[in-house]
């Protein structure tokens, strides 16, 4: 992949569901604050971007943030991170997966006057069943990656035009209808809520650091891989900006949590009142399920590459690290992972996963940060493509930023995901230790941390 191809790839994994309904959630805790809550999103998501960068160049290899992190703080913290990252990945898929079975009821309903029964369009606890779109979705998904990246990428990009192109209809026709008395009360919560509101979107951020996964498919990753994370970054940020103006000048703030409550689509509502015509719903919903596909997709590519790295370091089973020699691609990492993610997008309840998926990420960033001040002092010498500025005060604040959004997080999302951590030291300490590829190669009691050089952490292919 090229780095147009590598960008158009970060923006579909980030551009997703959230921009579609976070809205309904956020705007009620911030008013029409809920611009600068976006704008404070971007500055945690880009200074762990500037992070990423560093990184991204000192190690090109696939694994991202578990990969910096075995090179930087050693085997143990690095499995834990994986694991956030599992949690941040697959939960995400699911997440989605849920909700492409939704807009696709809603499109048929626009289209063909029927909507699919909540007994198979709805997962246990929720009013249904099983959610066989959802579980449809994440197969068919399976199926393209399995087939090759370089298909899945080129279909990729013809889906980010897509959905692209929808946001941009939504602005072109939400602006013509902006009141500036909207934002008469901006902040009616204060600075608190425009925080919490802070911790609701950043879920729409989730997923620009798919790009550093893709570090060995890609050409010239020094180069490709930060310039790309820097692209998709900026594309986001400035999108998202745009269309929570325009959504909040449109409408007043008071409907917003009244439509998310009645599960309406909060966009589609919007573009309805404003033309007072249903072809906005139509519209809406169909760019939603090709954006929901495309996070599907990238999402999965992400999960599966980390848990390639992890294969190739003996920290899970070496199945995870088969590669097929036609498709040159983890064919049963692949359908493993496919059939777990889709096995849960079917038949759990998702109420708070997308705060699960915030918090797995937020910590992963923290780790990340981290690992940018331990490489400068154990490896000062490597090369550094890229330096983050004003070093160390951008890993520290970063890291700071991300425990604050964390912090703002419901309780219960806490202690989800400390019982997700203790299993997670329970698999590392019974299989993980005992296979470690490190522990093997050094026959030392304690897997050491690669200090001197880096061409010698088991991270490198």
């Amino acid at each position: 992949m090229g780095l147009t191809q590598l960008t158009l790839l970060g923006i579909s994994s980030v551009v997703g569901t959230g921009i579609f309904f976070v809205l309904g959630t956020a705007v009620p805790k911030a008013g029409p604050g809920v611009v600068l809550s976006f704008v404070v999103a971007a500055v945690v998501a880009g200074l762990a971007a500037l992070c990423y960068v560093e990184l991204a160049g000192a190690i090109p290899v696939a694994g991202s943030t578990y990969s910096y992190t075995y090179a930087s703080l050693g085997e143990g913290a690095a499995y834990l991170v994986a694991w956030c990252l599992i949690l941040e990945y697959g939960v995400a898929v699911s997440t989605v997966a849920v909700s492409w079975g939704q807009y696709l009821s809603e499109l048929t309903d626009a289209l063909f006057g029927f909507t699919l029964p909540d007994g198979i369009s709805q997962p246990p606890g929720a009013g249904g069943l099983v959610n066989v779109p959802a579980l449809v979705v994440v197969l068919l998904c399976s199926l393209l990656l399995a087939r090759g990246t370089r298909e899945s990428a080129r279909l990729n990009a013809v889906m980010v035009c897509v959905k692209l192109g929808v946001l941009v209809l939504f602005l072109a026709v939400a602006f013509t209808a902006f009141r500036s008395g909207n934002f008469a009360d901006f902040a009616p919560h204060g600075a608190s809520g425009i925080g919490a509101a802070a911790s609701a979107v950043f879920f729409s951020y989730v997923g620009f650091d798919t790009v550093a996964t893709a570090s060995e498919e890609v050409e010239n990753p020094r180069r490709t891989i930060p310039l790309a994370l820097l692209l998709t970054l900026g594309a986001v940020t400035v999108l998202y900006i745009l269309v929570s103006l325009a959504a909040v000048g449109a409408q007043p703030t008071g409907r917003f949590g009244a439509q998310a409550n009645a599960g309406e689509a909060v966009l589609a509502e919007i573009l309805r009142d404003v033309t007072g015509a249903g072809w906005p719903v139509v519209l809406l919903s169909a760019g939603a399920v090709v954006s929901i596909f495309s996070v599907v997709l990238v999402t999965l590519y992400g999960q599966t590459r980390i848990l390639f790295s992890m294969a190739r370091d003996g920290l899970v089973p070496e199945v995870f690290r088969r590669v097929d020699r036609k498709r040159h691609t983890p064919v049963g990492n692949t359908w493993i992972v496919g059939a777990a993610v889709g096995a849960l997008a079917a038949f759990v309840p998702l109420q708070y996963l997308a705060d699960l998926t915030s918090m797995g990420t937020l910590v992963a960033f923290v780790a990340v940060a981290a690992a940018v001040v331990v490489l400068r002092r154990i490896a000062p010498d490597a090369p550094r493509p890229y330096k983050v500025p004003l070093y160390p005060v951008v890993p520290v604040v970063s890291a700071l930023s991300c425990l604050y959004l964390a912090w703002l997080l419901p309780g219960v999302t806490w202690l989800l995901f400390g019982g997700w951590l203790v299993v997670a030291a329970v698999l590392y300490l019974t299989f993980g230790r005992r296979h470690s590829a490190l522990r093997e190669r050094t026959g030392a009691d304690e897997p050491e941390r690669a200090e001197a050089d880096l061409a010698t952490t088991p991270v490198r292919a």
